[in-house]
């Protein structure tokens, strides 16, 4: 049984009028994130990817093409809308951290389930218990001046799992970080994909970085020009998470079976 698509861009244009010129930053787009997958995206410089992120991460919406996310169109959804749809189903790790400064790491990691409308008792528990998965525990009361690099993007990781969503995007989350924090993260992130089953889409320009997702695709001029598999050999196939869907659909099968 093949595994349904939590993120779908059918042939997605996206244009942007400069002045006179019209540049194409997309040009058809096709791409297929399938639930639970590992996927990095590259390409170089003014290939599309950061374009190709907001579309995945219904942070814009596209010129022409269609955006389908759990086999719904959000593709002329208004920005009110498209808001909760990233609030309750994408977590964002961003290469900047982007942690507010005056609040704590508990505070920072908070926040999303504030704008959902959690109870503060139940945000506090969840928020702890995130930091402490990201080995964390002893820095909660710390803000982001007061953490190294490494520990602001554990900070950004646990704050992207707030509100439990199914995806996660990271845009080149390590772009700031030395080589053995990166490794560090990548491991974090490897980890997600495969004790916790989630949905995994990253956009990098290091092609060692992209060999830990399962799936690279490369981007130019606005569209897919190759696909290989990942370098990683940490998706173990033992891991829980694929003992999980195999039991999902051994469940389905000996279902239909019994009817």
């Amino acid at each position: 049984m093949a595994k349904r698509s939590v993120i779908k861009l059918e042939k997605v244009w996206k244009t942007y009028a400069m002045g006179d010129v019209e540049v194409h930053a997309l040009r058809g787009l096709e791409l297929d994130i399938k639930e639970g997958e590992f996927v990095a995206i590259m390409g170089p410089s003014g290939s599309g990817k950061s374009t190709a992120m907001n579309m995945v991460g219904a942070l814009d919406v596209p010129s022409k093409g269609r955006i389908l996310l759990d086999g719904k169109d959000i593709s002329h959804l208004s920005e009110s809308d498209l808001a909760q749809v990233r609030g309750r189903k994408i977590g964002f790790i961003f290469q900047q951290f982007n942690l507010i400064p005056t609040l704590t790491a508990l505070e920072n990691v908070m926040l999303p389930m504030t704008f959902q409308g959690m109870p503060i008792e139940e945000r506090r528990e969840r928020a702890e218990e995130l930091l402490k998965m990201v080995d964390l525990g002893e820095r909660m009361d710390h803000k982001p001046t007061e953490l190294s690099g490494g520990q602001q993007q554990r900070v950004a990781i646990a704050r992207s799992l707030a509100n439990d969503p199914e995806v996660i995007l990271a845009d080149e989350p390590t772009g700031n970080l030395d080589s053995k924090t990166e490794n560090v993260i990548m491991d974090f992130l490897t980890q997600l994909h495969n004790k916790k089953c989630k949905t995994i889409v990253m956009v990098t320009h290091d092609e060692g970085v992209a060999g830990h997702a399962e799936r690279v695709e490369f981007l130019r001029d606005g569209t897919i020009v190759r696909t290989i598999k990942g370098t990683s050999h940490k998706h173990d196939k033992e891991s829980p998470c694929r003992k999980k869907t195999e039991e999902k659909k051994t469940g389905k099968n000996n279902k239909k079976t019994k009817k």
